[in-house]
């Protein structure tokens, strides 16, 4: 098929499954890595470390990697995180091989960090792709479609855990995690090959203002301020996700407490079957007319199942919650992204994104770095000695892992408090009536495939003065 005869709705599906096949090479390793850390440290401090450290380069980077989006065509930058991430992917394979076994696990070593930082940074170059498929269902898919384009994008994403979770147990707990790193790194490089023949029909990368700083916090911020009541979701967003953080930390060492990695991996995985229904159901039904409204309601009943799968030492109940809250996750995660997409011009919308990531995801690495401590210390013999057992019985039983079970439950209960505040709140109120004033992109998607769109005006930043397609 040429390149210049696809459609749109060809070209969003031919982009979305580039961008699940990066997903699944660096989650595939990132799943791994966590679990071969805890087994070989028995430490819930590493997982936490590990996390909130994924969550603090995101933050960190989010607002670069938007300004980079921005400022370049789409399909040059998704190139870009492609190489980029092989590369780091294959130092950290180098990092493993050199390094004597009894060096690498032990975390009073630099090697360890200095691995564990090299797919990290392999992970967060790959973030790169998802930012850029955002702004990419803005320009291949109308606007009325575009909360649907959300939902299959969430559907793919649940696939890809699922697929990831299962393997990443089988890998880890059967070939090793040399065998996990090199699978992870072939599937990257395979998709770099698949992505160097999309073309993404996108109009001229040029700005009113310019093009934008290299790192562009000052144009991202007045970007946000600008649409009345974004802040305040931004705002909401950043303490869910602090509350979050707690469960980045702690979910792994909990499930790796009741079984073995192997089933550990096989349920995790299972568990994404709710992404992908989640997904599928707002691809066919949408978001309703109020996407926030949609999101707050779903936050309830993440935080209601959150407190709830881990009250008894329960498989079943661990499985049963896992997946509630990943059905859940698409709508969170699909409303902000409709909204956005719908109140946000496209010149600004790598920034905006960027932003978001990056203030909403600064929380979590906080929550994920006390509360590692805090669970190792104080929580976890707290709940688990004598006097603890018998002060908590009456709400979570008897079993292993109680500690960490409290931590869920109380980190819930201030979720269901803070979301429900929410919707007496004025940012809640204005934010719905920015939306529903209209589409300021509804343009955008109105070119044929290989076509250009009437160009933004304005100076073109890399000085090509025409579209890449």
């Amino acid at each position: 098929m040429g390149i210049r005869s696809l459609t749109r709705a060809q070209t969003f599906n031919h982009v979305l499954g580039n961008t699940a096949a990066a997903m699944l090479g660096t989650t595939f390793i990132w799943f791994g890595i966590t679990f071969w850390a805890y087994l070989e440290t028995r430490s819930v401090l590493a997982t936490s470390f590990l996390g909130g450290a994924y969550m603090l380069g995101m933050a960190v980077l989010g607002v670069p990697f938007g300004t980079l989006i921005d400022r370049h065509h789409k399909h040059r930058v998704m190139v870009f995180s492609a190489v980029a991430t092989s590369i780091v992917f294959s130092l950290a394979a180098a990092v493993f091989l050199l390094t004597p076994p009894d060096r690498l696990t032990d975390l009073g070593q630099p090697w360890f960090w200095l691995f564990c930082g090299l797919i990290l940074m392999g992970g967060l170059l790959a973030n790169i792709r998802s930012i850029a498929l955002s702004t990419c269902v803005t320009i291949l898919v109308d606007s009325e479609r575009r909360a649907n384009a959300n939902g299959l994008v969430g559907t793919v994403n649940g696939m890809m855990m699922m697929v990831t979770g299962v393997l990443s147990g089988l890998a880890i707990g059967q070939l090793g995690l040399l065998w996990t790193l090199l699978i992870s790194l072939a599937v990257v490089l395979l998709s770099l090959v698949h992505l160097l023949t999309i073309r993404i029909p996108e109009p001229e990368i040029v700005h009113v203002e310019g093009a934008p700083k290299a790192v562009d916090f000052k144009g991202a911020w007045a970007a946000v301020v600008a649409v009345p009541g974004l802040i305040g979701l931004i705002l909401f967003t950043t303490f869910n996700n602090f509350l979050g953080g707690v469960f980045m930390g702690l979910l792994d060492p909990y499930g790796l407490e009741l079984v073995s990695v192997e089933v550990w991996g096989i349920l995790f995985g299972l568990s994404g079957i709710g992404f992908i229904v989640g997904g599928a159901i707002i691809a066919q039904r949408g978001l309703g007319r109020l996407p926030l409204r949609s999101l707050l309601f779903s936050c309830l009943g993440m935080w209601i199942v959150a407190g709830g799968f881990t009250i008894r030492d329960s498989v079943v109940l661990l499985v049963v919650g896992m997946f509630l809250y990943m059905v859940l996750i698409p709508f969170i995660e699909g409303a902000e992204q409709t909204l956005l997409q719908q109140v946000v011009p496209l010149a600004k919308q790598g920034r905006v994104f960027g932003f978001a990531q990056a203030v909403e995801v600064s929380a979590a690495p906080i929550s994920a770095f006390i509360i590692g401590p805090v669970a190792q210390f104080w929580l976890i013999p707290h709940a688990e000695s004598p006097r603890g057992q018998r002060q908590w019985e009456w709400l979570l039983g008897t079993g292993d892992a109680r500690g960490i079970a409290l931590v869920f439950v109380l980190v819930s209960v201030g979720g269901l408090i803070l979301t429900s505040l929410v919707f007496f709140t004025k940012t809640y109120r204005r934010l719905n009536a920015t939306y529903e004033a209209g589409d300021v992109n509804k343009d955008i998607a109105a070119f044929a495939p290989g076509e250009a769109a009437d160009p933004i005006p304005g100076p073109d930043p890399l000085g090509k003065g025409h579209a890449e397609s």
